[in-house]
């Protein structure tokens, strides 16, 4: 019986060596992608956050002295901070749970359904700009026309943009206002859920809550999740509501020359997106804006890192 031989190593390795050409060309697109628009970026703001640079002038070394100016220094940086991660508790899971919410109206909706869709995404297509400027008028604290109601209720009318204590909350109904995006995502979860599953649970005995708690919650988890983990990172962007707003209610809209304090009123929408370009591109500050965005990109990674590890916990109710 003959025996059979294997192929000879330099005819292997140029095999090998094929396949890895082969498989390269097939990522190539991505790859040329990941490092253009993410990898060099990234590696860019990290090398620039230990430099002195102010884009024009060649960077210049200094160690720690951006980050400690920023931590330790920068009078804005905590309070942006704080107000970012209110943003993010707050404005997140409402918008998870007032779109869930909404989901399950439509869905239950048995005449006008498709009105009702329309009613809800319709803001969602509103421009940032116009609908926070709208917002900021029909929230106006003397002439508004949501404080007249209120007023006429014998409620108590807020400050909203011009209170610092209403501030993020108005910013917060602004969010809930085009909450369409999150609508039409969890009515394709909702109507994907089997309808077998709830008559299961209905012959079962299971109550309205039970239902949803065992039924519903389970399936479209995932999306939940989905939603939860895109709002976070979105949150962590957030700028130009809160600028718009933080403009229009000190009253400067536009023009040269105009005094605006930052995240009025009193820091209160004061954003770390805002603190990049503050530092970035008005005082031309660049190592000491890429430390804000490094700690950006850390904040966002550690939350999205932090949902994805408790997703276990999540789907079980624990």
């Amino acid at each position: 019986m003959a025996l059979l031989r294997s192929p000879a190593p330099a005819a292997l390795r140029r095999k090998h060596r094929r396949e890895a050409l082969r498989t390269l060309a097939f990522l190539a697109p991505w790859l040329i992608g990941f490092g253009t628009f993410f990898a060099y970026p990234l590696l860019s703001t990290v090398y620039f956050s230990f430099m002195k640079y102010d884009g024009f002038t060649a960077p210049v070394f200094t160690g720690l002295k951006n980050w400690d100016y920023v931590l330790t220094k920068y009078p804005f940086f905590w309070q942006g901070l704080g107000n970012t991660l209110w943003l993010v508790l707050v404005m997140v899971s409402l918008r998870v749970v007032f779109g869930l919410g909404i989901g399950l109206l439509v869905t239950k909706v048995r005449t006008g359904a498709g009105f009702f869709r329309s009613v809800f995404y319709l803001p969602y297509l509103a421009p940032p700009v116009a609908a926070t400027m709208a917002f900021a008028f029909l929230l106006n604290p003397g002439t508004g026309p949501v404080n007249h109601l209120l007023g006429g209720l014998g409620l108590p009318r807020p400050g909203w943009f011009t209170d610092p204590d209403w501030s993020k909350p108005a910013l917060t109904m602004l969010a809930l206002w085009g909450i369409g995006d999150l609508m039409v995502i969890f009515m394709a979860a909702l109507l994907d859920v089997p309808r077998a599953q709830y008559e299961a649970a209905e012959l079962d005995g299971a109550g309205p809550w039970q239902r949803f708690r065992y039924v519903t919650l389970p399936n479209i988890s995932p999306i939940v999740m989905f939603a939860v983990v895109t709002g976070v990172i979105q949150t962590m962007q957030f700028y130009t509501q809160a600028m718009v707003a933080g403009k229009v209610a000190s009253g400067v809209i536009g023009g040269s020359g105009q005094p605006f304090e930052p995240g009025y009123p009193h820091g209160s929408t004061w954003t770390l997106p805002q603190m990049v370009y503050s530092l970035g591109f008005q005082r031309f500050d660049t190592g000491s804006a890429c430390v804000v965005a490094v700690i950006l990109f850390i904040i966002s990674m550690a939350f999205t890192s932090l949902l994805l590890r408790r997703k276990s916990a999540f789907l079980s109710g624990e």
